[in-house]
């Protein structure tokens, strides 16, 4: 079962990079890569190589951080502050103070405006 967990580290460094968590990323494909290696699987190691030369893109649109990103992306996906909070473990004033800083960032006054942004720039 030793190339099924290694599949899985690889899957488990590809999710952790699309929640900009690079560095446990590349730790979960690196370790992928050598199992891969260790088995003679060629062709996974190589693509693990790949994954591993590929930086996630570090810069989101308008300057925002990977946590901003994702208080845009619940606020795109309709739900309040309170629910915000609740899904991200945050008071309501942190997220408030996100949302104030996103809508500086990206120069918008609403919600709606910030929702339509996220939808312009595929945040969502």
């Amino acid at each position: 079962m030793p190339y099924e967990a290694a599949r899985t580290r690889l899957q488990i460094g590809l999710a952790c990079r699309a929640l900009c968590d690079e560095d446990t990323a590349r730790l979960e494909i690196d370790a992928a890569r050598y199992t891969f290696a260790r088995l003679g699987a060629t062709p996974d190691r190589r693509h693990a190589e790949r994954l591993l030369g590929k930086a996630k893109r570090t810069e989101l649109p308008g300057g925002l951080t990977c946590r901003e990103a994702e208080v845009l992306r619940l606020v795109a996906a309709g739900k309040s502050n309170r629910q915000i909070a609740a899904d991200l473990v945050l008071s309501d004033k942190t997220v408030g103070r996100h949302l104030n800083n996103i809508f500086l960032k990206i120069a918008v006054t609403s919600r709606a405006a910030a929702t339509a942004y996220a939808y312009e720039h595929q945040l969502v």
